[in-house]
């Protein structure tokens, strides 16, 4: 586990021997004291193989849903109705539970929507990332969530087969205001290509439907850069017929494409270009090792570089 001083859900300062903070502890877990979850690696490996096949979510990542206990002191395991997500690390993928978490708290500088996330060790010292689930709500209804794949009629294995015009397409027909998802969708877009996030595929986007009977692009959800673990990598959701985006002017006439005012898109483009530097900042707060801060920062830097270009 790399050495830091930031707490382990928004990467801030800490004061003291403490964690994390207090009020993020309540922001996720609804409790300023952490819930414990007696199992290290190998406990939580064993688990994640005898839910697969029984949960209500999908995906190649190893993965367990989880509760908190009624007392909120313990984090138990729940192979259906688990209000959180634990994901533990990934035998030949280096760092991915810290990669994840700081890919996600990034996203957030940018105005993309998270749920509450953070880092948990187990009893090994192992770092584990969990998310809380945002079609769950807290008097345990189910909201419904369809993939992209799901929503264009299409099988799993396809979820690599279609572009990000076919993703603006599907919000123009289903959401219930497209111009807010769509733009959302751009926002979410070009953040992934600055981070290097070349896994953002059809199954990795969903729409939602609020209690209310609203229709959108869903919280954002298994971001994580791909560029830091794996080489050779372009965007899974090719953009205007390319498979890797960076000078403003091609996101420009994305966004074009995609119906956006042009003061909207200068806006996101901006945002992004003026985030740089925090984002750094926050990369080197984080939970991954040393040599992959550098690694992180090198394709933050080149990626803002041309995006201003």
């Amino acid at each position: 586990m790399a050495e830091s001083t930031s707490c382990k859900i928004c990467l801030g300062a800490l004061n003291g021997r403490a964690e994390y903070h207090p009020a993020c502890l309540r922001g996720l877990f609804g409790t300023s004291v952490l819930p414990r979850l007696d199992l290290d690696l190998a406990g939580v490996s064993e688990m994640a193989r005898d839910m697969a096949g029984k949960m209500s979510i999908s995906g190649v990542q190893q993965k367990v849903l989880v509760s908190l206990t009624p007392d909120r002191k313990q984090i138990e395991f729940k192979p259906t109705g688990g209000r959180y997500i634990l994901k533990p690390p990934i035998q030949g993928l280096p760092e991915i539970p810290a990669n994840e978490h700081v890919t996600m708290r990034m996203a957030s500088l940018v105005g993309i929507e998270i749920p509450p996330c953070g880092l948990f060790a187990l009893n090994d010292g192992n770092l584990a990332y969990v998310v809380s689930r945002f079609d769950r709500l807290d008097d345990g209804a189910k909201l419904q969530q369809e993939d992209f794949c799901q929503a264009g009629g299409l099988q799993a294995s396809e979820k690599y087969d279609k572009n990000a015009e076919f993703c603006v397409k599907l919000l123009r027909q289903y959401a219930s205001e497209p111009i807010i998802s769509i733009l959302a969708l751009f926002r979410l877009l070009l953040f992934s290509s600055c981070v290097g996030n070349c896994d953002l595929h059809l199954k990795n986007l969903s729409l939602l439907t609020t209690r209310d009977r609203i229709r959108r692009l869903s919280p954002a959800y298994d971001l994580l850069s791909t560029k830091l673990i794996l080489k050779n990598q372009t965007l899974a959701l090719p953009i205007g017929g390319k498979p890797e985006i960076e000078k403003r002017n091609d996101w420009v006439r994305f966004g074009e494409y995609c119906r956006i005012p042009h003061p909207a898109i200068d806006r996101v483009i901006s945002t992004q270009i003026a985030a740089g530097d925090d984002m750094i900042g926050m990369i080197h707060n984080s939970y991954l090792s040393a040599v992959f801060k550098e690694k992180y920062e090198r394709i933050v830097r080149r990626s803002i570089a041309g995006l201003a270009r």
